[in-house]
């Protein structure tokens, strides 16, 4: 549930304060792109309909933010890792009927702005759902939801991790490893 915190700096902080020394903090947050398919085609038919749009998507983190926030709260060795999932729904409704979980497996999902639009009229929502299917529809007559996912790894600093060796103190260049192989390859005769 990170995509819903409002101030993920001082999350990261107070997670990291509760960790001992050496613990590691694993966590994964919907990020990026996530439902841009959904967002676009809202977007787009809420600009045609009604001149002028309103988010109705929650914002997200990019992942580019995160490494940046992790060691700002403290945390090293950090780990940022992202994944996509795209998942096939008949159409936008599906889709947004999901989301807002009126059933058992659902993701009870809503948008978090507070300066959005309560509602969409039904004309802005029947060309929302054309514009979809125009725009990202299947060859199957299905539409794709993309879901970003943004894994991290993140350390609280402790004397016994191991540490970076001096700059400049390798005993070895990259441009040797090169060699390595017609070394081993003599070695095999």
């Amino acid at each position: 549930s990170l995509h819903w915190v409002n101030d993920l700096p001082r999350a990261f902080r107070e997670i990291h304060q509760v960790l001992k020394p050496d613990g590691v903090f694993i966590g994964a947050v919907f990020g990026g792109d996530t439902l841009y398919e959904l967002r676009c085609s809202l977007q787009l038919a809420e600009l045609e309909r009604e001149g002028g749009f309103s988010p109705h998507i929650s914002p997200f983190t990019a992942v580019s933010d995160l490494g940046h926030l992790l060691s700002r709260a403290g945390f090293n060795t950090l780990t940022v890792d992202t994944d996509e999932i795209q998942v096939n729904y008949p159409g936008l409704f599906e889709v947004m009927e999901d989301l807002q979980g009126k059933y058992l497996l659902c993701m009870g999902e809503s948008n978090c702005s507070w300066n959005r639009k309560p509602l969409l009229h039904r004309e802005t929502m029947l060309a929302a759902a054309a514009i979809y299917r125009e725009m990202y529809g299947n060859s199957s007559g299905s539409v794709p939801a993309t879901f970003q996912i943004y894994y991290m790894i993140g350390w609280k600093f402790h004397e016994s991790q191991a540490k970076p060796a001096q700059r400049g103190s390798a005993t070895v260049s990259f441009g040797d490893l090169g060699k390595i192989h017609g070394l081993l390859s003599k070695g095999k005769k």
